[in-house]
């Protein structure tokens, strides 16, 4: 069983219509009814009552994502809100940071005291809690300049900046937030792959391939850089999608047919009747048969 994209988002969102000016694809996207007109949604195909939603040129009619489209985009939002908490996590980051570097002797002189009362709990242990690499690590921050802090502090910010200009752009779907999505997450994973030699961890892993799997898959189905026919070829696929275009070429095909062309079904002179089956859909939920 497939799942079809075009009606889940029809049934949440509402349907699409439009009246194109074109007489002949006019005709194809509607249709009388006993309970009125009815005009045929841009994004599923079926049949929705009432008024259209806007009319005018085909070239002017809005651009719709449906099937394959509609599932990328899905795709690319579920990566702008992980890209958008990710870039507010770091921003946080970034603020503690430069708290830190405004206070460092006073959160020095808390730690040390905190540690001193821990001393003996970890002794009875047998854990030499001054020897600790964690410890350790606390300390040699303590040791760092103002400067370089503001500095840390300052990269963070940068770093979360890219990942919020990456969660608009990708939600938008624009093409330069996938170039820069790809580049960006590209450039970190060298990082990603050092902190892995230094230690391991679910979180660190599941990130670092969830980053491969972002590049590979807006690389490939996006046809970035010139890859799979590259941008000439993805703006040929995307109209291919758009159901004005589908109907356009079936009004053409089956003008081309009705002319008398040698084996074309029907009589010359007269086009074929199509059939379809129409789905009417209406506010209460009632679904008939056109």
């Amino acid at each position: 069983m497939t799942f079809d994209w075009d009606r889940r988002h029809c049934a949440r969102r509402g349907h699409i219509t439009y009246a194109p000016d074109e007489a002949h694809l006019r005709e194809r996207l509607r249709a009388e009814t006993a309970l009125g007109e009815v005009w045929r949604c841009l994004r599923c195909g079926d049949f929705a009552l009432g008024e259209p939603h806007g009319s005018g040129p085909a070239d002017r009619a809005p651009e719709v994502p449906r099937g394959r489209a509609l599932r990328d985009l899905f795709i690319l939002r579920f990566l702008a809100v992980e890209r958008l908490l990710r870039g507010l996590f770091i921003v946080l980051a970034a603020w503690a940071v430069w708290r830190f570097s405004n206070s460092q002797d006073a959160v020095r002189r808390f730690f040390e005291e905190n540690l001193t009362v821990f001393r003996p709990v970890f002794g009875h242990f047998h854990y030499d809690l001054d020897h600790s690499p964690v410890v350790d690590t606390i300390r040699q921050t303590f040791e760092y300049r103002h400067s370089t802090l503001l500095i840390v502090a300052g990269a963070l910010l940068l770093y979360a900046l890219i990942e919020i200009v990456e969660a608009v752009g990708l939600w938008a779907a624009k093409r330069w937030a996938e170039y820069l999505t790809v580049v960006a997450t590209a450039a970190f994973l060298p990082l990603e792959v050092w902190e892995l030699t230094e230690k391991v961890s679910y979180l660190k892993i599941g990130t670092l391939l969830l980053n491969i799997l972002a590049v590979l898959y807006i690389l490939l189905s996006k046809r970035l850089f010139g890859l799979r026919g590259g941008h000439a070829a993805f703006e040929a696929e995307r109209r291919g999608a758009s159901l004005l275009e589908v109907e356009e070429a079936a009004g053409t095909a089956g003008t081309s047919d009705a002319s008398g062309t040698p084996g074309a079904p029907g009589t010359p002179g007269e086009p074929d009747e199509p059939t379809v089956t129409r789905t009417l859909v209406t506010g209460s939920s009632r679904t008939d048969t056109v």
